[in-house]
């Protein structure tokens, strides 16, 4: 976006110095405030976003199937796992987000430490989950464990690390630029989490029984497939080992690469702000409730979809080995579109992107319900359905700052609740797809579903095909319905920007 006469005096104010935000402020000059983010600057921030889409993407595609064919815990338990996971990771981001607004600024800044102590601990958890202990009775509560407790630590990196975007500018061309990169990165981050989890364990060929109703033959095969459900297993902790060190890796370099600052106008102050005053104030703001209702609808359908998505390849469609690439072909489509849906919203406003970007899944969910199992056509429709990914990765997290500038003009004097509006905006999502998860994996017991089966029953099949095309169709509809109800439009967003300015 152009900027205007005024640009100058608020673009970039949060990477001043410290001296200078300490109190010199009055004696510096406007031109000292228009320092850039530099594109070293936005890749280190961005790619501190790559750790939760990486174990995110390998969580969301492939727990389910690990937990019902390489662990095999019965889908029920399965179902319980899944929905308490999520749920719980739900829960802990308004508590992170608390814990966050009642810290203290430190050398490192406010939200920083929270993402570089975290990070030892969430590695160890994720490789956990992997791993499958000797106690076969007690497996359900194994995972239900080490799954809430990676959840509860991979929050404390993302929520401050979402929040950090109000901090290294505040000009919003600059934190949009910004948030391009980092979608670009994350989405780089699925394609990452899919082809490393996705290539190492399809290497390995998951035994599966010919006819589990007949126990001399399910005996039979059981024996003769346990060194290769062994190798399956090596394959699925492999893939968690060399993510877990990624997921190092991305954090030493955001810590390295990205300083915290404080907004030029916010004062010092002794005590942090009341974090359930900061959560009244945030929750009668009318632009962050009718963002999170748009995009909680849509986000749920994405997410339905990718949880379904290898068990639906695997039984629906028949591609039992070809999922993994599958995925790598959305993914690779969405990084490759992200700059184009970034240039796209920049020209004809976020609003516009929305609509057009997250109703152009439709037609290929409905393509994918009616025809019949062609491999070329189910990748042509991979291809053309990352478009729509991109657009649901970039859209929700472009918006959330333009929502929180909007509630800094109409609550000039209210600081230090960026983590609340953060936590909340995820807390929603997640807990809605932990619902949707854990019903979803129940509907599949209901169904019949047959642990390491080669094949499953029609209704199997059929509940698979409702999860993957018919549900998230609808919760699109009702998404984009809800979304016109959002009132910041690109001239409601130039007017802000003003405001900013001078209030700066």
């Amino acid at each position: 976006m152009a900027k205007g006469e005024g640009a100058e005096s608020g673009s970039a104010a949060g990477l001043l110095p410290p001296s200078i935000l300490h109190g010199e402020e009055n004696g510096r000059t406007q031109k000292d405030r228009t320092k850039q983010l530099t594109i070293c600057n936005k890749l280190c921030y961005a790619v501190g976003g790559a750790p939760y889409q990486i174990t995110g993407c390998a969580l969301g595609f492939f727990l389910q199937i690990y937990l019902l064919d390489v662990a095999q815990v019965d889908p029920f338990s399965a179902s319980i796992i899944l929905f308490v996971g999520r749920a719980w990771d739900a829960i802990t981001d308004p508590l992170v987000g608390f814990c966050i607004s009642k810290s203290s600024w430190s050398r490192l800044g406010r939200l920083m430490p929270w993402i570089i102590f975290s990070t030892p601990l969430a590695v160890i958890a994720y490789f956990l989950i992997w791993f499958v202990p000797d106690f076969p009775r007690n497996q359900a509560l194994w995972y239900l464990v080490f799954y809430c407790l990676f959840e509860t630590l991979v929050t404390c990196f993302h929520v401050p690390y979402s929040a950090l975007t109000m901090f290294i500018s505040t000009e919003q061309s600059e934190r949009d630029s910004a948030t391009a990169y980092r979608m670009t990165v994350e989405v780089l981050g699925t394609v990452l989490g899919t082809a490393i989890q996705g290539q190492i364990v399809g290497k390995v060929d998951t035994p599966c029984i010919q006819d589990p109703d007949i126990p001399v033959l399910m005996e039979v095969n059981q024996t003769l497939s346990t060194g290769s459900l062994t190798d399956t297993k090596n394959a699925y902790m492999l893939a968690a080992g060399v993510i877990a060190s990624i997921y190092v890796l991305c954090a030493v370099i955001l810590s390295l690469g990205v300083q915290e600052h404080r907004e030029p106008c916010e004062k010092k102050q002794e005590q942090p702000p009341s974090f359930f005053q900061g959560l009244r104030l945030v929750m009668n703001h009318g632009p962050y409730i009718k963002l999170i209702a748009g995009f909680l609808f849509t986000s749920l359908a994405f997410m339905l979809v990718e949880g379904n998505f290898a068990l639906f390849c695997t039984y629906t469609l028949g591609f039992r080995n070809e999922f993994q690439n599958l995925l790598l072909a959305i993914m690779l489509s969405a990084t490759l579109t992200i700059p184009i849906w970034q240039w796209f919203l920049t020209r004809f406003g976020k609003k516009t992107a929305v609509y057009l970007g997250i109703s152009s899944a439709v037609p290929f969910l409905v393509l994918v319900a009616l025809m019949e199992s062609n491999l070329i056509v189910t990748y042509v429709v991979a291809v053309a359905a990352g478009v729509s990914v991109a657009a649901a990765f970039l859209l929700p997290w472009s918006m959330l700052p333009d929502v929180i500038d909007d509630f800094h003009l109409k609550q000039p004097g209210a600081r230090g609740h960026e983590p609340i509006f953060f936590s909340f905006y995820v807390f929603f999502t997640k807990f809605a797809s932990g619902v949707s998860l854990g019903i979803s994996t129940l509907s599949l017991d209901f169904a019949g579903y047959l642990t390491r089966g080669c094949s499953q029953p029609q209704t199997v099949k059929f509940t698979l095909k409702i999860l993957v095309t018919v549900v998230p169709i609808g919760l699109i509809l009702l998404g984009l319905f809800l979304f016109k109800l959002y009132p910041i439009d690109e001239e409601k967003r130039r007017e802000n920007k003003k405001a900013l300015q001078v209030l700066r």
